[in-house]
């Protein structure tokens, strides 16, 4: 290794968070795993540029929105959902010498979900994939036969529900929304928008028709869209939903533990599992009008540390939180400015005029509309969930994404999650260094909008989707990316804030449609409820 290279891997090493040598291979290759990790940190800090489109055409791939992105099997397979209700199975093919990074479909999965599939992942330890869905269902099948029957010249196969599912869960009562594995091929939790997070044991079956679910091990007064743990602390997991705070929980019940670790008792015997903190932020200006609601569309915990926790706020930003900090008292909360960190939104930021409904003018018509949202909402207001739970405030903010108009994840990259990527409704996705917040790279990723990035676990490779009905792959590039929009950088950002001002709470619009008819008999005219732009 050069001069050159000794200080940068020393520089690598210093950055390494603490612990990490005990998470490397044992001693005799602690040494080569270590570089090939040093080696991945440096080819990621290169500027990216898209290297694949998967299924880029009619024939092949998705004919809806790709929700869904997880990468299985080590790596060595990439498994993709959405709205067409299919999960693709994903394979490099090693005798496709023409692209750096060739992955073909050698099988598609028909899951017989009846609505949009919003996550899909592969239980460790096993062939089995499980997929959540907004028809409340979560549904697991077993791709052995998919994975195994691959033909060699690259011909997709089509597999139906009845020849690969083994299971059915019907416990939640509202679309599934997230679902994560543990260290086990048997073990899984899910999150749904009925306000509860669900563990699921497919040793233990049983029919949700006949036989009464078990009891959630969370359950809120308010809809859930996003749950995450890391293996490094499989007792911790943090949910969020719509409500201003993200909820950390404690899994174990020995009471000497939950004090020593979170100053709080456990409450076994009382619920399943404990909430310890809150992750917020300050208390941000209101607009002056009550539409805008807090919403959390993402969240995720480091892999590599066990303790920092990302959060994607709907109308703002991301926000780095780390379980290790300690709370603020109430006296600071009560005490503290309007916002730590800057806001995306100012309440200066003027308004686009809304189309014209029904013959009626643009004001009048987004007058009355926002009217009946002030009404919903004041009906509607949900009870602040765990009010004595000690709040975390947050390390860091990232800004220049807009997250306004769809469901989007948010996630860490890099060998030691040495960056923090999110995807925007503007079509790029954004990287930002972890530790400055410094902004390190736009791409464009999709033509509408980016909901969804997922770094490789080995190879520099990020893959992208969002609204197209193809999944875009991300490489380093030694020469110019055709799709890094860093040129521009200034502008989209600016244009973000502007458009990301305001959003439109999202409502149960079968409410709102009878607060739109009782009002629209009083006036005589048809006031139709906003279209829904959740994911």
């Amino acid at each position: 290794m050069s001069g050159t290279s000794n200080v940068a891997m020393t520089t690598y090493q210093k950055h390494l968070p603490t612990g990490t040598a005990a998470l490397l291979k044992p001693p005799s290759s602690s040494s080569a795993e270590q570089h090939r990790r040093w080696n991945l940190f440096r080819t990621l800090g290169h500027t990216l540029d898209r290297v694949n489109v998967l299924a880029d055409d009619d024939l092949h791939g998705h004919t809806g929105c790709v929700n869904a992105l997880s990468w299985a099997q080590d790596g060595n397979l990439l498994i993709s959902a959405g709205d067409d209700t299919t999960v693709r199975l994903w394979k490099m093919d090693s005798s496709h010498i023409e692209q750096e990074y060739p992955f073909v479909c050698p099988a598609v999965i028909n899951t017989g979900h009846q609505a949009n599939i919003f996550n899909a992942k592969m239980l460790p330890h096993s062939s089995r994939i499980i997929t959540a869905s907004a028809d409340m269902q979560i549904r697991v099948f077993d791709a052995k036969t998919a994975l195994t029957s691959a033909t060699p010249d690259r011909v997709e196969t089509e597999y139906s529900s009845n020849q690969t599912r083994i299971a059915t869960i019907r416990c939640h009562r509202d679309a599934v929304k997230r679902v994560v594995t543990e260290d086990s091929p048997d073990l899984f939790m899910s999150v749904s928008e009925d306000g509860t997070v669900r563990q699921h044991d497919l040793r233990t079956p049983h029919n949700c028709r006949t036989e009464s679910c078990s009891a959630p091990l969370v359950e809120l007064g308010h809809e859930l869209s996003t749950i995450s743990l890391s293996p490094l602390t499989p007792h911790q997991f943090v949910v969020a939903g719509e409500a201003p705070y993200g909820y950390l929980f404690d899994r174990r019940h020995l009471r000497r533990t939950i004090e020593s670790d979170w100053g709080t008792m456990p409450n076994a015997g009382k619920e399943a599992t404990t909430c310890v903190r809150k992750f917020g932020r300050r208390s941000r200006p209101t607009n002056n009008r009550r539409i805008v609601r807090d919403h959390i569309t993402g969240a995720r915990m480091s892999d590599s540390n066990g303790h920092e926790v990302l959060l994607s706020y709907s109308g703002d930003g991301v926000y780095l939180y780390s379980t290790k900090d300690d709370p603020e008292s109430r006296d600071d909360l009560s005490s503290s400015p309007p916002s730590v960190l800057p806001s995306n939104a100012g309440n200066d930021t003027p308004r686009s005029e809304p189309a014209q409904v029904n013959g009626s003018s643009p004001s009048r018509t987004y007058g009355i509309v926002t009217s009946l949202l002030d009404e919903f909402s004041s009906l509607h207001t949900p009870e602040e969930s765990q009010p004595n739970v000690p709040v975390v405030m947050p390390r860091r903010r990232y800004a220049g994404a807009r997250n306004v108009a769809t469901i989007k994840d948010v996630n860490f990259l890099g060998p030691d999650d040495e960056w923090v990527v999110s995807g925007s409704d503007d079509g790029n996705f954004f990287i930002w260094n972890k530790d400055s917040g410094d902004l390190h790279g736009i791409y464009e990723g999709d033509s509408s909008v980016v909901n969804v990035v997922e770094g490789h676990p080995h190879f520099p490779l990020v893959a992208v989707s969002g609204i197209d009905t193809t999944v875009k792959l991300f490489a380093p590039t030694p020469s110019r990316s055709s799709f890094s929009r860093m040129d521009n950088a200034e502008q989209i950002m600016e244009t973000n804030k502007r458009l990301g001002s305001t959003r439109l709470m999202r409502t149960n619009l079968a409410a709102l449609q009878i607060l739109a008819d009782v009002r629209s008999a009083m006036d005589h005219e048809e006031i139709r409820p906003p279209e829904c732009t959740g994911q």
